[in-house]
């Protein structure tokens, strides 16, 4: 499974790289391909690319705020492949969240 996502808190500090950590660390543990975006305190990095989101089984957006470039997750949304939840959740929970995104 290739899962893609961005995770930005209100902040831009603490919840967006621990909710980037958390999903890295448990689809690496279940032996899935994963690209994580972060917007946080110092801009965005590892930004994902059309290629990238197209080619994804599943998107998570683990966001408090409102996030740039929404509109390229439109057509997976569309699909029905868009998780889109708080980071404190991720963080709380990561392994049930990777439970629903197999689900999607």
């Amino acid at each position: 499974m290739k899962i893609v996502g961005v995770t930005a808190c209100t902040t831009g500090i603490a919840h967006t790289y621990m909710a980037q950590e958390a999903i890295e660390k448990e689809c690496q543990k279940r032996g899935y391909e994963v690209i994580i975006e972060t917007q946080g305190g110092m801009g965005i990095e590892n930004e994902l690319n059309e290629e990238e989101i197209a080619s994804a089984d599943a998107v998570i957006l683990a966001i408090s705020i409102g996030i740039e470039g929404d509109e390229r997750f439109d057509e997976k949304r569309e699909e029905g492949k868009v998780l889109t939840l708080d980071p404190s959740v991720v963080i709380k929970n990561v392994s049930n969240v990777i439970d629903q995104l197999e689900n999607l």
